[in-house]
């Protein structure tokens, strides 16, 4: 059993932001106060690189009134970073850790934060350095492994429910084609949530489609031209993700752009939504054809957040310093797990850091229709809780006026 230690915590974001991620930052800064064994409570600015380059602030200070403000404050408080750190840059690292005598570190984001934070803690085992180092999950792609779903997810998704929802009263007032591009690289989970606006009978999205699935441009055009057909519009929504039969993104094709885990970029860019809406204008003589791109918006809207997902978020940063005080463990992530049952009940438990490192998972076959273009029954009951209550629609009941 690993001993409990004495000294300094240090606490970073990283990757994309969401709007719960500063619950986590809050819950952990909150939670080490009440430890003797920290001393100094640091953040580190811009992820390991304010380490490397030891632009450190001195979270202890901050008030209790600004901290709750922040909590509820989309985006990263500390300012986030892409980076994976090579042998060199742990060396950079380590003699920082050391100057500021860090023996607990914290680092907020998804797998490939973990991947980072897995990195160093083997580094650290290597130069002998003890010190305790935890990930605490965040990711609005809901692809982190041994987590039943992930903070950040449930607002995000949210977000594109209530997105959608608006969207497809647009469609209904001016009928046409409308195709929405949502986040998600190799998980459906985001895109997925867009089921979530459909309130009456014959309300979109009326397709959706997934990563986990091979994108067919002539099966995708069969689909609108039914959907078309039946309701004298169609409103479509599609993961950023979409692949061909050789799993390569669509999006790849046209945009070379790659950050330092090697990840294509595919957020940011129209490209395409509008590859898409020409495919439709051009072969299906639809005039009215229209795309938009849920870029970063869906991770960083103010006020739009999942009551659930802000409490579990603050609840992994307050477990990760528990976890890491408790003296029974050296390393880990926390993990959020789901209670059999109707009612709607999670539970925490620590996993060994390579185990949510670099790898992700994908939406289970259960959720996505045979057609592979919508979700099931399945999905619904398990995204509901995650997202809360959404806004209530309105239709006129249209009596006729008689003459």
């Amino acid at each position: 059993m690993a001993e409990k230690l004495k000294g300094n915590m240090l606490i970073a974001q990283s990757g994309g932001p969401t709007v719960v991620i500063n619950q986590s930052l809050v819950g952990a800064i909150i939670e080490a106060k009440k430890h003797n064994e920290i001393k100094g409570i640091y953040g580190s600015l811009n992820g390991i690189k304010g380490v490397m380059e030891e632009r450190l602030i001195d979270l202890k200070k901050e008030p209790s009134s600004v901290l709750k403000k922040v909590a509820y404050t989309p985006c990263a408080a500390l300012g986030s970073v892409r980076k994976k750190p090579s042998e060199q840059d742990c060396e950079v690292i380590f003699k920082m850790l050391q100057k500021y005598n860090v023996r607990y570190f914290f680092y907020i984001g998804g797998n490939d934060s973990a991947e980072t934070a897995n990195i160093l803690n083997e580094s650290a085992k290597r130069v002998n350095y003890e010190f305790r180092c935890f990930h605490i999950p965040k990711t609005i792609d809901n692809d982190l492994l041994e987590n039943d779903h992930t903070p950040g997810y449930g607002s995000a998704a949210k977000f594109v429910a209530m997105a959608v929802m608006g969207d497809n009263l647009d469609n209904i007032s001016l009928p046409g084609v409308k195709i929405d591009v949502i986040m998600g690289r190799h998980a459906g989970f985001l895109v997925a949530a867009s089921s979530l606006a459909r309130i009456y009978e014959g309300d979109g999205p009326h397709l959706i489609y997934f990563p986990e699935r091979s994108f067919s441009k002539e099966q995708f055009m069969k689909d609108v031209e039914s959907v078309y057909s039946k309701y004298g519009r169609c409103l479509v929504t599609v993961s950023e993700g979409i692949s061909d039969e050789n799993g390569e993104p669509i999006a790849s094709k046209f945009i070379k752009e790659v950050d330092a885990h090697g990840n294509v970029q595919l957020s940011g860019t129209g490209a395409l939504g509008d590859l898409l809406a020409n495919f439709v204008r051009d072969e299906l003589k639809i005039s009215r054809v229209r795309a938009d791109t849920f870029g970063y918006l869906q991770r960083s809207f103010p006020a739009i957040y999942s009551d659930v997902d802000a409490k579990e978020a603050y609840q992994v940063g307050v477990l990760a310093v528990r976890y890491a005080t408790s003296g029974k463990l050296e390393s880990g992530s926390v993990s959020i797990k789901r209670k059999k049952g109707k009612k709607y009940e999670v539970y925490f438990e620590p996993v060994e850091l390579t185990k949510v490192a670099k790898e992700t998972r994908s939406m289970p076959n259960e959720f996505i229709n045979e057609d592979g273009n919508d979700v099931t029954k399945a999905f619904i009951d398990y995204a509901k809780p995650l997202v809360g209550k959404l806004p209530e629609i309105g239709v006129l009941k249209k009596y006729p006026v008689k003459g």
